[in-house]
């Protein structure tokens, strides 16, 4: 049964993890054109080393969850609010926790979704220039200094990826997750676009130009699942996790 966002509340309070910073490191290694920098690179293996690590310690908890990637752009008004947050809360009923970004848009309604099911809601934010702020449905948010390791935790604790319509970070998040198990990094997961309309176009083009001359094999194009409703997404996912006997 869903629990009231008033009573989650009131159960629940927020545990906040800031593991990032100005973003200051990132920007000079980035920026380094054979000057000298001013943090050297022994100093940045044991930062990022101390960020991996508590990221894992923060994050150990979780045994099974689903990511969502979509839209930080997104209104509450818009349909695909409404089906992230009912396909999360769909989720967070049948056992899974829910990582998102941690900020607006689609991870809010994603976090929200599992708030509405009781399931423990996770945010990974990231430190940026602009902050982007920790949405009001979190559990557990950790923020992180570094994309990369950022990356490693959604990869690391998710039995499944959900998209949701979103822009470039969307996209770099999704093809990610398919070249690591295309390279047999990561298991075959399932990850499942939302509303096949939206990403049709995309994938239209992948088949004919990739997948059409040879450039992906038909096991790779198999690795995407399309579906309009939350109960569509929900069922692909039960079943691909049950083939890898996680539920």
């Amino acid at each position: 049964m869903a629990v009231s966002d008033e009573r989650r509340r009131s159960q629940h309070e927020v545990e906040h993890i800031d593991l990032g910073g100005s973003g200051e490191i990132d920007r000079e290694l980035l920026d380094w054109a054979g000057s000298h920098l001013a943090v050297g690179d022994p100093a940045r293996v044991k930062r990022i080393q101390g960020e991996v690590e508590a990221g894992f310690a923060s994050m150990g908890q979780i045994e099974r969850a689903v990511a969502f990637f979509g839209s930080a752009r997104t209104a509450e008004s818009d349909p695909h609010y409404a089906l992230a947050r009912e396909t999360s809360r769909l989720l967070g009923e049948s056992g899974f926790s829910i990582i998102t970004g941690g900020g607006p848009g689609i991870m809010e309604a994603a976090n929200r979704g599992a708030r509405d099911a009781g399931a423990l809601s996770v945010g990974c934010n990231i430190a940026l220039p602009h902050e982007q702020q920790p949405n009001s449905y979190l559990d557990l948010s950790i923020t992180f200094e570094h994309f990369y390791v950022r990356k490693l935790m959604f990869v690391r604790y998710s039995s499944g990826f959900v998209i949701v319509p979103g822009g470039l970070g969307t996209l770099d998040e999704m093809f990610e997750a398919l070249v690591l198990m295309q390279t047999r990094k990561i298991r075959h997961f399932p990850v499942v676009l939302l509303d096949r309309a939206f990403w049709e176009g995309m994938l239209g083009w992948v088949e004919e130009r990739l997948l059409g001359t040879g450039l992906i094999s038909t096991e790779d194009w198999q690795l995407i699942h399309l579906a309009d409703t939350p109960e569509e997404a929900v069922s692909m996912i039960l079943e691909e996790t049950a083939k890898n006997n996680e539920v």
